[in-house]
Parts: structure tokens; C-alpha cells; sequence
């Protein structure tokens, strides 16, 4: 028997879209000779849906959108994800349709409550396990989460599946295809059965999946594993319960996984929110080089405007390398001096500042009358802006209110700056984009003479992973001054992150590529007391 693997990009809320992407799957595994379908967790409605969970008027959409498939399940058998609202009663669901019509029902028996999921807020827990057969073969179903605990397979094994079947929309974070890997390999040790697990792909809003399905059989052997990061329909042989064959594809870098999630990431949020391309302030530094060189890898060079934006401040080089950066990428490139703006609004100030040394205030002038500008071209062409901070910065409020935070989405919010030199090397091993002076000159804002963000900042290596413990790691600062490093560093890093919660909470969305970024899973108050033992 052969399975198919439908690895699918779903968009939220797009239900006869994501029905038509499922009926074009469906078309070609029959053409392939498959006898099943399988689709990823929502793949009707897309996931997460969010308070549309909320609305009636959302379950009977996707109601009719699964009424759409019917005629296409005449000859196989389709798997596919959807919310349902029986008798006042919200599901995630799973229906199994063969022959025109639903010849199996399951409702997900364990639901997520962490990091960036929240479904007890919208589903019930099913109770009942869904085993099909299918040519002699026994098919249980499980939804995502079920597979992470024992009770939904042992549920499944007990009503006599012959192979597990897992729908999932499982997001991507750095070391999570290993996670699943474990996770599936125990479930698989408990029942013996071989498992088939589809994973949605794709970008929404913060979240980025990255398909990588895959097949395990009972002796926990990996033997079949799909592209990561890329939509596609894999598929997969079976003699019985016995596994025959199945593509298998070599595991990326930590590097690759990470700039294709970002790429991933940046290309749906603007491809499928409509807008007509992205525009950035491009300063001679690293990160927006970088963020440049995600856009242009992800969108094509046509779709980008990068705007050099000097001030009295800015160095010569920064000016040559953006002008380098934009002539090797193909970009649309602009400069725009800030300097008569910046006289302006000090001379508009003068009175008021009067007999006070200028200090951070005209620094930040500096990234408003940026911000500004980027913002005025947004609103005339109708790109978005990019902002181009990292997660270092964002963590100890290193960026500007209605400066350099504002726009509309930001690439790097979830990267180290650490990373982001790993990131920079690892784009320019594929072909030299970035100049190798951006990536080995000593990072600044330059808003005022000489300066440097240490200067004000502990070493990047040593703020990182003070950051990552703290925030990552829910490790205390006692903890981490007896991890080595330097009282004074974890007192300034920790009062930092907790003192610009504020900004955080006003900043855009940004692409999460790690267990826990500033976004979902990070709910921290702006206002309060606590103060942390050192």
C-alpha cells in the first residue's frame, strides 16, 4: 500500500483555498498510485486559527470546505484536519473520507497548553480513538500532541491499529526534529506500531513550520524523511504493517535550518498578508545586512528597497558598504541624508533643552527621523518595513521606540547576535553578499562619535548567554553568576530585559526560531516588584 504525504503550506482562515490545495494533492497521489491521503493537523482552516476558534460562523466554513473534497475522495482515502462544533462542543479534529462521504471521526485527546499553544482555551478533549480499515490495514489517527504522551497511542493500539497515523502542525524551534524523533521512538516502543507523521509547513505571523515529516518504524529506525522547510508530497510504501520504502533526505546544518526558517518566515508573512514587497534602513551593519540578504534570498531583489539613511555620525564605510551590499543583491537602493532633518528638530528643541548636555535623547532622534522616513515610503508604495534588530537587543531594549523598532516585521527578533555572525558566514560560504568588512567591524549604532555597542553593552558572547539562561532557560541570576560569569555582567543583562518589557510589548512581530522567543510563549508583566536573589 502507499501512503502520501501531503505536506502542505495551509494559510489561516484561506478554508476553500486549503481545500483546493488538498484536492490538487489528492489528484496527484491518486496519479501515483496512493491509496491514502494525509494531510497535517487544521490543514482545512490552517493553524493556529486563534479566536476564529470562537466563532460559529468558522466551524460551518470549514464544514462546507470539507464538503468540497467529497467528490475527489471516490477512489482514496484523505485524512484531513479541521476544527468541529458538535452540539456546543469545539474539537480539533480529524476526519477520514472515502467514497464520498466520512467514514471516521477523531477528536484530539491531548491538547497543548505551552509555549505558544493555548488550546484548552478553544478545544475539548476527545475520549474515543479512530481506527480505520483500509485494504485489510488497520489506520489509527492521533493529532499532534497526542503522540507526545502515552495515552492517545496506547488508545489506538488497544482498538487494534496496525500503523499510527499523526496529523501535526508542529512548529520549527532549534533542536526540535530531534525532539520529535524521541518523542515518536518512545511512542513507538510503548505499541509497537509504525508511524506515519505529516507536518504542516509554512509561515504565520511569529510561527514558522517546518514540515520534515517522516516515517518510523517499530524498531525506531527513521526510514523516511521529508525536505524540511519546503511544501511537497512525499510518499511512503507498506506491505502490511511492514515498511517497503520511502524517500529519505540528508538533515540540514543548525545554520541552514535557521536561515531557511527565517527565509521561510519573512517570504509567507509578506506573500500571504499581500503586500507588494518589503523596504528596510540599511546602515553598513551586520544585522541589516543580513535582514537584506533574507529578504532578497526569499522574495527576489525586484520585491526589495533598501534606504541608506547617513547622519553626521555615519562612517564613510557604512555608506560604501550598503552602496556594495545593494549592487551585488540587484536591489532597489536609496539615500536619503538625515542630517538637515536632525539640525532642524535640535534647532526646533533648542529652547527647550536649553542648558542640558546632549545625551541618548539626539541619539534617538537620529533612529525617529529614520523611522519616520522608512514609515512616509511604506505608506507611499505600500511595502512593508523590515526592522532589523536582533533578539540581544530586543532583550536589554538596545533599539529605539519609533526609530529603528519601527515597521512592520522583524526578521532577526529571535537571533542572537552571536547567531547572526553565524548566520552571515554561512550565507556568504553559498556566494560572497555580505562585505567581509560588515561582518569584522566592531558593531555600532553610530549615533554619536566612536561609538560602539560595548561601549554600554557586556560582550556580545557574554550578554547572549547570560540572555539565553535567563530567558531561555528560566535560570536565576544566582544560577548564572555560579555558571562563571561576572556579577555585575548578569546584574546589568537581567535588569535590563526585565526593564524593557515595556518596548517589547511594541515592537513587531518576528520570525520565532527558538524554544522561546519574545513573542507567544514570553508573558512577562511590564509592571512590577520582583526582584530577583543574586
Amino acid at each position: 500500500m502507499k501512503i502520501a504525504i501531503a505536506q502542505l503550506n495551509c494559510t489561516v482562515g484561506d478554508i476553500f483555498g486549503n481545500a483546493r490545495k488538498i484536492r490538487d494533492a489528492a489528484l496527484q497521489a491518486k496519479r501515483e498510485g496512493a491509496r491514502i491521503l494525509l494531510t497535517p493537523e487544521l490543514s482545512l482552516a490552517g493553524y493556529p486559527p486563534e479566536d476564529l476558534l470562537l466563532r460559529d460562523e468558522f466551524y460551518r466554513a470549514c464544514e462546507a470546505g470539507l464538503a468540497e473534497l467529497f467528490d475527489v475522495s471516490a477512489d482514496i482515502v484523505l485524512v484531513v484536519g479541521l476544527p468541529r462544533l458538535v452540539g456546543g462542543r469545539r474539537f480539533n479534529a480529524a476526519a477520514v473520507l472515502h467514497r464520498k462521504k466520512i467514514i471516521g471521526w477523531y477528536h484530539k485527546l491531548s491538547l497543548p497548553n505551552y509555549d505558544v499553544f493555548d488550546e484548552e482555551r478553544y478545544f475539548e478533549s476527545g475520549s474515543e480513538p479512530c481506527v480505520v480499515a483500509i485494504d485489510g490495514l488497520r489506520f489509527g489517527v492521533n493529532v499532534c500532541e497526542d503522540v507526545w504522551l502515552e495515552a492517545a497511542p496506547a488508545l489506538a493500539s488497544r482498538a487494534g491499529a496496525q500503523v499510527l497515523l499523526v496529523l501535526n502542525a508542529s512548529p520549527y524551534h532549534l533542536g526540535k526534529q530531534a525532539e520529535r524523533y524521541d518523542v515518536v521512538r518512545a511512542r513507538v516502543q510503548e505499541t509497537g506500531l509504525p508511524v506515519v507523521f505529516v507536518n504542516l509547513v509554512g509561515g504565520q505571523d511569529e510561527l514558522v513550520f517546518d514540515g520534515a515529516s517522516f516515517v518510523m518504524n517499530p524498531d525506531g529506525e527513521v526510514v523516511c524523511q521529508l525536505q524540511a522547510f519546503e511544501e511537497t508530497v512525499g510518499y511512503v510504501e507498506f506491505n502490511g504493517d511492514k515498511f517497503l520504502s520511502g524517500k529519505m533526505v540528508e538533515a540540514l546544518s543548525e545554520e541552514a535550518s535557521v536561515y531557511k526558517a527565517l527565509c521561510l518566515g519573512v517570504h509567507d508573512y509578506v506573500r500571504k498578508n499581500n503586500f507588494p514587497g518589503v523596504l528596510l534602513g540599511l546602515s553598513g551593519g551586520i544585522d541589516s545586512a543580513l535582514t537584506l540578504t533574507v529578504a532578497v534570498d526569499c522574495l527576489g531583489a525586484e520585491q526589495v528597497h533598501a534606504v541608506m539613511m547617513p547622519s553626521p555620525y555615519t562612517a564613510q564605510m557604512s555608506i560604501d558598504d550598503s552602496r556594495q551590499m545593494a549592487n551585488t543583491l540587484g536591489v532597489r537602493y536609496s539615500e536619503i541624508s538625515i542630517g538637515a532633518v536632525f539640525d532642524a528638530l535640535k534647532g526646533a528643541l533648542a529652547a527647550q533643552f536649553m542648558g542640558r548636555a546632549e545625551d541618548t535623547t539626539e541619539e534617538n532622534l537620529q533612529a525617529r527621523i529614520r523611522g519616520t522616513m522608512l514609515m512616509a515610503l511604506s505608506n507611499k508604495l505600500g511595502s512593508i518595513v523590515l526592522t532589523t534588530g536582533n533578539k540581544s537587543e530586543m532583550a536589554v531594549g538596545y533599539s529605539t521606540l519609533y526609530g529603528d523598532m519601527a515597521g512592520g516585521f522583524n526578521v532577526l527578533k529571535d537571533i542572537f547576535k552571536t547567531l547572526v555572525y553565524r548566520l552571515a558566514h554561512y550565507r556568504n560560504g553559498i556566494s560572497a553578499v555580505i562585505p567581509e568588512r560588515i561582518i569584522i567591524r566592531a558593531p555600532s549604532a553610530e549615533l554619536r562619535p566612536n561609538q560602539t555597542d560595548q561601549d554600554s553593552l557586556p560582550d556580545y558572547v557574554v550578554l547572549d548567554a547570560i540572555a539565553e539562561a535567563f530567558m531561555e532557560r528560566n535560570c536565576s541570576p544566582r544560577e548564572i553568576v555560579a555558571m562563571g560569569y561576572r556579577l555585575e555582567d548578569v546584574q546589568r543583562v537581567t535588569h535590563l530585559i526585565k526593564l524593557n518589557e515595556y518596548k517589547r510589548r511594541q515592537a513587531p512581530v518576528g520570525v520565532r526560531i527558538t524554544e522561546r522567543g519574545f513573542g507567544k510563549d514570553w508573558r512577562y508583566p511590564i509592571t512590577s516588584k520582583f526582584q530577583s536573589e543574586f
